[in-house]
């Protein structure tokens, strides 16, 4: 009988290193997918809107758009307007969510005590709605500690 060949060996410690290569490639993809909500942006078919605020706090771009605690867009920019000197926002929401009546309520809101900042729209009850492009009106600046 012949022994086996130490190039056999040899192989066999490759062919496990790729393996493990691999699994480890796919399991940082899965974990960067579950890390967006399963979403890679908002496309061309959002329906957004703006809304001014005084301060935003630590708000930032990509932050949760939530109604009733469920989450229905992201924050899509954050600008400062040059007269007013106040932060514009526009916020990118699912098309399913596009007949927001025009009395809308926008508030900055902290996820827990010293939690993240997301946005909160509370609908209103008026029979007009809001157009992709639409302003915000009725908003609530962020509750900043420090000035507390």
């Amino acid at each position: 009988m012949n022994p086996p060949s130490p190039r056999l060996g040899g192989q066999r410690v490759e062919l496990a290193v790729g393996a493990f290569l691999l699994l480890a490639l796919a399991t940082l993809l899965v974990l960067a997918f579950a890390s967006t909500n399963r979403k890679f942006g908002m496309g061309a078919s959002a329906y957004r809107l703006t809304a001014k605020f005084g301060n935003i706090g630590e708000l930032r771009v990509h932050a949760p758009v939530k109604i009733g605690g469920v989450i229905v867009g992201q924050v899509a920019r954050i600008e400062l307007d040059p007269k007013s000197y106040e932060a514009v926002v526009t916020l990118a929401l699912e098309p399913a969510y596009k007949n927001l009546p025009a009395d809308t309520t926008t508030k900055i809101l902290t996820a827990g005590l010293l939690g993240d900042r997301y946005v909160s729209l509370d609908p209103g009850g008026d029979p007009e709605k809001l157009p992709s492009g639409g302003e915000l009106i009725y908003t609530q600046n962020a509750v900043v500690l420090e000035d507390l």
